[in-house]
């Protein structure tokens, strides 16, 4: 059967986006004749990714709770109402043979709905701490896909699956010759080279910290290209310099992974997963903006394996430079670090979520045949 027709939600970040757009093309590659339509939040950044992936989006009246006492929060139960009746309305018209969530806002409804129609619906969970609407949902989930271990302590065990993140295409084949990349974003070649990642939206602290280590940079030697962000990209651009390419977002992040020789990141569960496959040295500082501290699991995961370098927001200021130049001072266990990253990589994590998505259909095919 091609003619298969999958709803994906996700959304609100890059790492629920991306896997989510990871699945529908393997999916795509298939089965050319399925059809798909993915679920959003309004306002958030999957109605603008989703479409220029090639899917087709519709978004629901849906955002969480703000963590502050503010008077947004007594709109939420109403957003949840209306948020569950566009849903219902979605799956009646849509009709869709199998749903996958891979956490973020809308994906709670939708699923919610879903399930409630007996349609399969399955999760994917991308950080080591699971996020609530994931938790939320996993009791009527038929698999639960998962990037780290020990995840029965938040989901049934029977329903979970160890595949490891879904990574963009590119990323999870070999990377383009680093001189090439290098001239790509007009860097030198043969210069050790810093790449600068605060994760989709950006992140003020990092930039900052980049911003004020610019001479630090130069006196080691190396040059920097820095992914500031939209937000912060007016307040930066100055700072772009024969060493320094100072980019509001890089589209083409298989150039720029393999640009660099080191890099500083956050630790959102899609970036780590992406590093793994990338295998080169990471210093990461966790957001401590984000629910549960997930950020700094994620990073305390690869800490605990050798396999990469953590520093937190609060200890920026007293050891990052003392940090950072005995990191650089040590290229032999930078490599080492590289490697052991790279062994905790899952390449073929798409395939096998859709593998398992594949053995979902054949038993309710072949249930529905008796």
């Amino acid at each position: 059967m091609d003619n298969y027709r999958f709803l994906l939600s996700g959304g609100g970040t890059g790492g629920h986006i991306y896997p989510a757009i990871a699945i529908a093309d393997e999916l795509k590659k298939r089965y050319p004749g399925a059809r798909f339509l993915f679920v959003g939040a309004r306002g958030r950044m999957e109605m603008e990714k989703v479409p220029q992936a090639g899917y087709e989006i519709k978004g629901l009246w849906i955002s969480g709770l703000v963590r502050k006492l503010t008077w947004k929060n007594l709109l939420f139960p109403i957003k949840l109402i209306v948020s569950l009746m566009q849903a219902r309305k979605i799956i009646r018209q849509f009709k869709p043979h199998l749903v996958v969530g891979t956490g973020g806002f809308a994906s709670g409804p939708t699923l919610r709905m879903a399930a409630a129609r007996g349609i399969p619906c399955v999760l994917q969970e991308q950080n080591s701490y699971a996020g609530i609407t994931n938790k939320w949902l996993a009791s009527r989930a038929r698999r639960i896909f998962v990037a780290y271990p020990e995840m029965h302590r938040f989901f049934p065990r029977e329903a979970i699956v160890f595949t490891g993140n879904p990574v963009r295409g590119k990323l999870a084949g070999t990377l383009p010759p680093q001189t090439d990349a290098l001239r790509h974003f007009g860097l030198e070649p043969g210069m050790t080279t810093l790449l600068v990642l605060g994760g989709s939206l950006g992140a003020g602290r990092i930039n900052r910290l980049i911003d004020e280590n610019l001479p630090l940079f130069e006196a080691l030697g190396l040059q920097v290209l820095w992914q500031c962000g939209k937000m912060y990209f007016d307040q930066y651009a100055h700072r772009e310099s024969h060493s320094v390419a100072v980019r509001a977002y890089i589209p083409e992040m298989e150039q720029a992974y393999a640009a660099a020789d080191m890099i500083i990141s956050r630790a959102g569960a899609g970036s780590v997963s992406e590093l793994c496959l990338v295998g080169k040295p990471v210093l990461f500082i966790p957001s401590p903006n984000v629910a549960e501290d997930h950020q700094t699991k994620n990073a305390q995961a690869m800490v605990d394996q050798q396999a990469a370098l953590m520093l937190r927001e609060r200890e920026l200021e007293e050891r990052f430079e003392s940090t950072f130049r005995q990191w650089v001072a040590s290229p032999a266990e930078m490599l080492r670090m590289g490697q052991r990253l790279r062994e905790q990589g899952k390449p073929a994590a798409t395939a096998h979520i859709v593998n398992e998505i594949e053995k979902i259909l054949a038993t309710d095919a072949a249930a529905s045949r008796s």
